[in-house]
């Protein structure tokens, strides 16, 4: 039984842990297309700004969602 629990716990280490790679890549393209989006449009640094709030709120939901898988599946009695 020690083994089982100790492996799920290590399955919500990694998912937590890619989930904080994921807000950092998420962050990064919303920045990169509002970077590009303002060079071709000419709307400098609006665009920017906005791609990063984007990508922010991206990011954010994400870990939100990985939380709560992780918690989740910590809760759930397990036959």
């Amino acid at each position: 039984m020690a083994g089982r629990d100790q492996g799920e716990a290590l399955r919500s280490i990694g998912a937590l842990a890619s989930a904080g790679w994921s807000f950092v890549i998420a962050i990064l393209l919303g920045l990169a297309g509002g970077y590009f989006l303002d060079r071709a449009l000419g709307t400098s640094p609006w665009l920017f700004f906005l791609g990063f709030l984007v990508g922010f709120a991206a990011g954010v939901a994400n870990l939100y969602r990985a939380a709560t898988a992780a918690s989740d599946s910590n809760r759930s009695p397990k036959p």
